[in-house]
């Protein structure tokens, strides 16, 4: 017959196998759960533990899971799973000097986006777990997919700088662009000129045929200048009826031949809105920047004047800044 301490110690243990067993269970079922992919190396680079969602995120083949169980990698070395990721990002020389930099210094902690040659984004964060003393015990990183994310933030980022209906850049992405190029074109000495459109009879357009057929017009020149524009140029609409041209690199002569072309085009092009069948022709003004100009607008302001001398006489032309 077992003594009251005895039964007391046994029941101690007993409670605490199953405070262990469940610490353990539940550390498992937070593992497999989590959205984040979660590895686990060890002092010695041996990996200590990861879950499926590791595996799935950074699409690790069969042949790199040789760890102590089928289709894991907790045991083994984890040279053959930074193989694999390294095959998949776009930077492997960075992202290997910045893995044995985190080695190398446990008291580093890390947080960074990487960028993978499949399109997508993978946020990673990554500390070191110790003992209660101290001592270093393994290093674990987190990796969450934001691929999504990224791509909204992208498309956010793409309408608040273009044109809703016509899909060329908008005013606020044509003055951040120029700023830019002015600034290079004092810096380099080259040439920049700006092209300012404005589509004639605009409103006579939309009385007779009605405003469908007005948008219509406005979708077909921003689509007629991306055909005829190069691709370091910038269209853009920066007002009702109103567009400027963008030309970095070109100066005078070579501006007002652009706008001629695109003067050119438009006139000869046709669109169609319901039944109706419509033509437009467009007044241009070309500038190209001075040294004695203090900003963009300068520039934009003599094109702006040249182009209301196109419509002076006689509209369906080009003028130049004199």
């Amino acid at each position: 017959m077992s003594r009251p301490s005895d039964r007391h110690s046994g029941l101690e243990r007993n409670g605490e196998r199953r405070e262990l067993e469940l610490q353990s269970s539940l550390i498992k079922a937070i593992n497999e759960a989590s959205p984040d992919g979660i590895l686990v190396v060890d002092d010695e680079g041996v990996v200590a533990n990861h879950n499926r969602r590791f595996v799935e995120i950074w699409q690790i083949p069969d042949d790199c899971l040789t760890g102590r169980q089928r289709g894991s990698a907790v045991g083994a070395s984890d040279d053959p799973i930074l193989q694999s990721v390294m095959g998949k990002v776009k930077d492997p020389e960075a992202f290997l000097a910045r893995v044995k930099t985190l080695y190398d210094n446990p008291d580093i902690s890390d947080h960074c986006e990487i960028e993978l040659l499949d399109g997508r984004t993978v946020e990673r964060h990554s500390t070191v777990l110790r003992a209660e003393d101290g001592r270093y015990l393994a290093r674990i990183w987190f990796f969450h997919d934001i691929t999504g994310f990224k791509q909204a933030e992208a498309a956010l980022v793409e309408l608040s700088l273009h044109d809703s209906l016509t899909g060329v850049a908008n005013r606020r992405y044509f003055f951040e662009r120029a700023g830019h190029e002015f600034d290079r074109t004092r810096r380099h000495s080259t040439p920049l000129s700006i092209a300012e459109l404005d589509i004639d009879y605009f409103k006579a357009i939309n009385d007779r045929h009605g405003h469908a057929a007005g948008d219509e017009v406005l979708k077909s020149i921003g689509s007629i200048s991306q055909r005829l524009l190069r691709k370091v140029d910038l269209f853009a609409r920066i007002g009702g009826e109103e567009f400027a041209v963008l030309l970095p690199d070109t100066n005078l002569e070579g501006a007002r031949y652009q706008a001629e072309r695109l003067r050119q085009a438009i006139a000869n092009y046709r669109t169609t809105a319901g039944r109706c069948s419509v033509t437009c022709t467009v007044s241009i003004g070309v500038a190209t920047l001075k040294s004695s100009d203090a900003s963009i607008e300068d520039c934009l302001l003599r094109a702006d004047l040249a182009m209301y001398r196109a419509k002076e006489k006689g509209r369906n032309r080009v003028e130049v800044d004199v």
